[in-house]
């Protein structure tokens, strides 16, 4: 089967200093992987690379198959990928409804389109109403997307990533300064727009990672040093070191 996305010997270097080194990755469609690391491994700037953000300073990146190697972020996106940001990317002086409604346009074939009324586009209300019922915003839609509470944003802006139908979506740390319970919604709603597509995510809450994730993949300064079932990950020397300084059952110094 043709991966969702696949990187071959991909690195990245700002100047003189190496931040992805010879990175190769293949995620399997229509499962959920998580990328888990220490903090400065490389997890943001490889979404990056992917996304086409960044350029790649040597490899290959594909999408279903496709080389999207150095394409810009809206060709990457019109190819099926989409994503979400560390930092809440939202537009926070329209509606919760137009927020949505931005990203469907597209995907629903109305490009730069002057003779439209935009209020009277049937099949674009119809999928707007969906995902905000999705994430759970309906009563919030006329509401400004800037005074929406920090969990209301974070959700609203995966209903941004997913409102254009992509079928792989990446959340850079999606539950990032969540309460527990914020928390365990979000992971609800991740677990029910990604049912059937392919999820990629950044996460440092281990217990999000190992309840939502098929695999995962492990990245140490640049380099990926495990990419298994949660189970296995749990018992990996290799990780175990990486995020303890120390081999599995060895005392440290």
């Amino acid at each position: 089967m043709t991966p969702a996305i696949e990187l071959q010997d991909v690195h990245k270097s700002f100047g003189q200093t190496q931040i992805i080194r010879g990175v190769s990755l293949a995620i399997e469609a229509g499962t959920r992987q998580a990328l888990i690391g220490p903090n400065g491994a490389g997890k943001s700037t490889l979404f990056n690379l992917i996304t086409g953000k960044y350029r790649v300073s040597g490899g290959r990146i594909r999408l279903g198959g496709e080389d999207i190697t150095d394409l810009h972020p809206y060709e990457v996106n019109r190819r099926g990928l989409s994503r979400s940001f560390q930092v809440t990317n939202i537009f926070p002086r329209l509606s919760v409804y137009e927020n949505i409604r931005s990203s469907v346009l597209w995907s629903l074939g109305y490009r730069y389109s002057f003779w439209h009324f935009v209020e009277g586009l049937r099949d674009v209300g119809e999928r707007t109403e969906t995902v905000l019922e999705q994430i759970n915003l309906t009563a919030r839609r006329h509401v400004p997307a800037g005074v929406l509470s920090y969990a209301e944003q974070r959700a609203l802006e995966i209903g941004i990533t997913i409102a254009a139908g992509a079928d792989v979506i990446l959340l850079d740390e999606p539950t990032s300064g969540m309460s527990r319970s914020e928390t365990e919604q979000v992971v609800q709603l991740i677990r029910q727009v990604t049912a059937g597509k392919t999820l990629l995510m950044v996460e440092h809450d281990m217990s999000v990672v190992f309840d939502l994730a098929d695999r995962i993949a492990v990245l140490v300064y640049g380099e990926i040093v495990a990419h298994d079932t949660p189970e296995r990950i749990r018992g990996n020397a290799a990780v175990q070191e990486a995020y303890l300084g120390t081999p599995q059952g060895a005392a440290p110094c």
